[in-house]
């Protein structure tokens, strides 16, 4: 069985290694882990003019299916009411134009993850 703290070091590390992956492919950090009444938003960054709203997850094993799968349609009706909270506080990025984004790490700590970057995730 696995601690929630090592789950918690885990996390924190692949949100780390999602923030620099995007940063190298020129994406601008706006703020991390931003949380509201309607949730949390891991990482808010800039794409060019377009607020990108990015969910990373984390799966060791894919027993219980990957990371990307694990993002349902509950999970994406969360994120959007937290984005939408996020451009109404922060009024500064209100007229820009957004999408949501899914980095997902695949693999056990401490060795090299497998990451894919989904833009646009929630479109069909």
């Amino acid at each position: 069985m696995i601690s929630d703290n090592t789950r918690q070091i885990a996390g924190r590390e692949a949100e780390a290694c999602a923030l620099r992956h995007l940063q190298q492919q020129g994406l601008q950090l706006i703020t991390q882990n931003w949380s509201c009444k309607r949730g949390e938003l891991d990482l808010v960054m800039l794409d060019g003019d377009t607020v990108v709203f990015v969910e990373v997850r984390y799966r060791r094993h894919a027993g219980w299916g990957g990371a990307l799968e694990s993002v349902d349609f509950r999970k994406q009706q969360k994120l959007t009411l937290a984005a939408q909270w996020f451009l109404q506080t922060e009024s500064k990025w209100a007229d820009s134009p957004c999408r949501f984004d899914v980095v997902a790490i695949n693999g056990d700590p401490g060795t090299e993850p497998a990451l894919s970057w989904l833009q646009n995730a929630f479109d069909s």
